[in-house]
């Protein structure tokens, strides 16, 4: 059976090699730091929890003190980059529509036929490992069709990634800090606050109530899947699901799609906002944000109304 184990490793080995990239031409905060997070992969399901804090504080120490550095790896020049476009044209996307491709296609076929009888893929986690499988196939291709050196998919990555720095790591770091706050019972407390403000049976305004303090939550916090542990305990599973009768699918799914309204208008979701301003050189480093905000309102509007009429009218 292929398990979550295995994207551990996968993920482990891919930061491995760029600690290892990093180690060879001196750059040692970001070693550190990549060997860190490396070593979280391989070894987090088998340390204690206190070795996993150990390893976070230790890369948040290498981060703090400016220790990650960009890298100059040898890989294509802007000039070949262009004549590469020109050549190819839109065909270079190829390879990434192989990911999406194989995630989407590979569970549904998984699902709904014999093969889930089979047992290959750890259950629930079908999707994820999919997605694990599909980069490495658009990889395999695009080592194929345009031959690179064979270390270029590695000196690319780690280029790109230390470009991008701390920051590439900001949601998964984010994701276990809302975990921490539910099992604190902030979601608790967010939740009696909530009950003492929204009327009894107005199913709407909990909606409302739900939907806005994922998107606030997620504008705090910077992440989505930080702010949904807090409010699924405050008001998704208690209020809306047990109390009310909503249809938990659609809450879940679409309550996330909220809180990402919030992710398109906080400077905290560095890595989608802040970074992208300092990568294409902006003078303006909310220039992002402020070009989202349009889309934010409105998307996070038809979220609240897709809430209400699918987990409640068409539900019940």
């Amino acid at each position: 059976m292929i398990t979550y184990e295995w994207l551990y490793i996968l993920a482990g080995a891919f930061f491995a090699i760029w600690s290892l990239l990093s180690l060879r031409d001196r750059l040692w905060g970001n070693a550190a730091f990549w060997g860190l997070l490396a070593a979280s992969f391989f070894l987090g399901s088998h340390v204690s929890d206190f070795v996993n804090g150990v390893l976070v504080l230790a890369m948040v120490g290498i981060a703090g003190i400016g220790g990650l550095k960009r890298s100059d790896p040898q890989t294509t020049s802007p000039q070949e980059r262009f004549d590469y476009a020109k050549l190819f044209g839109n065909r270079l996307f190829i390879p990434a529509l192989i990911v999406p491709i194989t995630a989407v296609a590979g569970t549904l076929l998984y699902n709904f036929t014999p093969l889930s009888e089979t047992g290959l893929f750890e259950e629930r986690r079908e999707t994820l490992l999919l997605f694990g499988i599909g980069v490495l196939l658009a990889l395999v291709a695009a080592m194929a069709w345009l031959r690179p050196p064979a270390i270029a998919p590695a000196e690319e990555g780690r280029r790109l990634l230390d470009s991008i720095g701390w920051a590439a790591i900001l949601p998964q770091m984010l994701a276990a800090l809302g975990a921490v706050f539910a099992l604190a019972g902030v979601g608790d407390i967010i939740g009696g606050l909530a009950g003492e403000v929204i009327p009894d049976g107005s199913v709407f305004l909990t909606v409302v109530v739900f939907a806005l303090g994922m998107a606030l939550f997620t504008m705090i916090m910077g992440n989505a899947f930080a702010a949904f542990p807090v409010m699924a305990a405050a008001i998704g599973i208690p209020l809306l699901v047990e109390d009310y009768g909503g249809n938990p699918a659609v809450i879940g799914a679409v309550g996330m799609l909220a809180g990402f309204c919030g992710t398109l208008m906080t400077p905290m979701a560095a890595n989608f906002n802040i970074v992208p301003a300092a990568l294409l050189e902006l003078k303006d480093q909310n220039g992002v944000i402020r070009q989202q905000i349009g889309t934010a309102v409105p998307l996070w509007i038809c979220n609240v109304a897709i809430i209400y009429i699918g987990a409640f009218l068409l539900w019940n």
